[in-house]
């Protein structure tokens, strides 16, 4: 997913050439994380990074919606968190917010 996010402007053109270099870039990281979810988060942050920098520039990354960067800018930087985090599924996340029962403390 993140590989494919890196590619999301390439069809904008917006920063030219820079898209081919952060598109490499970004698909450098996301097969470093077929091994690694820090490497999978590391790939949203940059993301979040170029949103912002589309955002600015004026070139977001639907055209006709100005503002569908700064929406990918909103939700990368929480998906890069959950990776960084290890990327745990939904009941790992339920069980660790939980206080552990008497039959699973440890004596």
């Amino acid at each position: 997913m993140v590989a494919g996010a890196g590619a999301a402007y390439l069809g904008t053109g917006g920063l030219g050439g820079w898209e081919f270099a952060f598109t490499a870039l970004v698909t450098y990281v996301a097969f470093r994380g077929l091994d690694s979810w820090t490497f999978i988060g590391i790939g949203w942050l940059l993301h979040t990074v170029w949103d912002v920098i589309h955002l600015i520039k004026g070139s977001p990354l639907i055209p006709f919606l100005h503002d569908s960067s700064l929406g990918c800018a909103i939700c990368d930087p929480v998906i890069a968190l959950w990776c960084l985090s290890g990327g745990l599924s939904p009941r790992e996340l339920l069980r660790r917010g939980r206080p552990a029962a008497v039959h699973d403390q440890a004596v």
